[in-house]
């Protein structure tokens, strides 16, 4: 136990005395390699170049430069118009649109933050005109913003697919439905709330009116039709799933709604190269901490440390999922994958568990830690957009992160839930 002891010490005290994640990553795998005598600069180089030259990652920086194209095309303000004119009449009908309008924005872009940057900049304003309480509707926006990693396309699960060399296809399948059940229980929650409070409605949008939001937003429309239907048909892999996303909002924002010029282009570019450098960054840097994992057999030494739990894989589920809720309340989304994916997955497989069934809960539970304080990365992007307290995000998140909860019970109790839908659209 003492390389189990070596990894968390270095890396939870380097973040703790405020060292970048990556760089703490960088260290744990130097500390296990000196451990182990087994020290090579020049094998840390190769680790850590290895990290970000693989082909399927090329994903993530097309989804996330196709996120931010949507946001400045004009797309997502047309998703949220097209489910204003349908849904707004209806009580508390606002917050309806902000649930609908996040999983259609989740089938487009795949990322958590972009999704509630957008959904929080154009709804938050209009939520407080109508006089709704800015904890729940602050809450509202980030709860709907975590739909966005669960439904494809995902970054989550393309790095996730990568480093733990699980199918990110299937990954992608396995996500439409449990997306589509979050989106249920947010509407059962900000049902009662919005009976509870009395919330006001918007005026009922005439049929005309209606016809012309969806025309309006056809093109928008397009995307995750042309994505799920060309990952279904098998005309494209997810990596060229992430160039035709790219492209296509490039030509619909540039070419057909017009709101983008070149000079935003460049702003568009710079914005998401800043981002891929910061996640590949962080890919290159876990690359080299799990070369020492795998060095040190760490997962082999766990799963004996565990043999009286991994003989029951619903217990086994139940006990990782409160590990990974403990680590998603301090860590980010995409720093858990790449630091404990490579850890978890192979005990979950000695334990029995479907690979792909595993890979979807450590997403979901990890999306779960967006909207759990302290870190809680997604609530500080609604509190900064609405320029609310943190207490009052936190608070108007309460409901709605006790539905998500509630759903992953019903998700370790039967895992059928994701798996007979993945066996039925594969």
């Amino acid at each position: 136990m003492v390389v189990t002891a070596i990894f968390l010490f270095v890396l939870i005290g380097g973040m703790v005395i405020g060292m970048p994640i990556a760089h703490s990553l960088v260290l744990t795998g130097v500390a296990l390699m000196w451990h182990l005598d087994f020290f090579d600069s020049q094998l840390l180089a190769q680790n850590l170049q290895a990290g970000f030259d693989n082909f399927p990652l090329l994903a993530v920086p097309f989804f996330i430069l196709a996120g931010e194209l949507m946001n400045a095309g004009g797309l997502s303000r047309r998703i949220i118009d097209l489910a204003r004119a349908f849904v707004g009449h209806i009580r508390g009908g606002l917050g309806f649109v902000a649930i609908g309008a996040a999983v259609l924005l989740a089938s487009m872009s795949g990322s958590a933050i972009a999704d509630t940057a957008a959904l929080a900049t154009i709804l938050l304003p209009m939520m407080r005109q109508q006089g709704y309480p800015s904890s729940y509707s602050a809450g509202l926006l980030a709860s709907g913003g975590i739909i966005a990693p669960i439904i494809p396309p995902s970054m989550p699960f393309v790095i996730y697919g990568v480093t733990t060399n699980t199918s990110i296809s299937k990954l992608f399948l396995a996500g439409v439905f449990p997306g589509l059940m979050m989106g249920l229980f947010l509407i059962l929650a900000w049902g009662w709330i919005a009976r509870k409070h009395r919330l006001a409605s918007m005026e009922r949008v005439a049929w005309p009116d209606r016809l012309r939001a969806l025309l309006h937003s056809f093109w928008a429309m397009m995307m995750p039709v042309i994505i799920l239907g060309g990952l279904k048909g098998g005309i494209f892999t997810p990596t060229e799933a992430a160039v035709v996303a790219a492209v296509y909002a490039f030509c619909v924002s540039m070419f057909v709604y017009r709101e983008l010029d070149w000079k935003g282009v460049y702003q568009v570019f710079l914005a998401a190269g800043k981002t891929t450098a910061v996640v590949m960054f962080l890919c290159g840097a876990a690359t080299v901490t799990a070369y020492m994992i795998t060095l040190a057999d760490l997962p082999n030494m766990l799963a004996d440390s565990f043999s009286g739990v991994m003989g029951n894989p619903m217990l086994f589920m139940a006990l990782m999922m409160v590990f990974l809720l403990v680590v998603g309340t301090a860590m980010d989304l995409t720093p858990t994958i790449l630091i404990f994916g490579p850890v978890c997955a192979p005990l979950a497989i000695k334990a029995g568990i479907d690979p792909v069934y595993f890979g979807f809960m450590f997403i979901y539970v990890g999306c779960i830690g967006l909207i759990t304080p302290p870190v809680g990365t997604v609530q500080n992007v609604v509190a900064g957009v609405g320029r609310l307290r943190m207490e009052t995000v936190i608070k108007g998140t309460t409901p709605f992160l006790l539905m998500y909860v509630a759903l992953l019970v019903l998700f370790v109790l039967f895992p059928s839930l994701i798996t007979a839908p993945l066996r039925w659209m594969h």
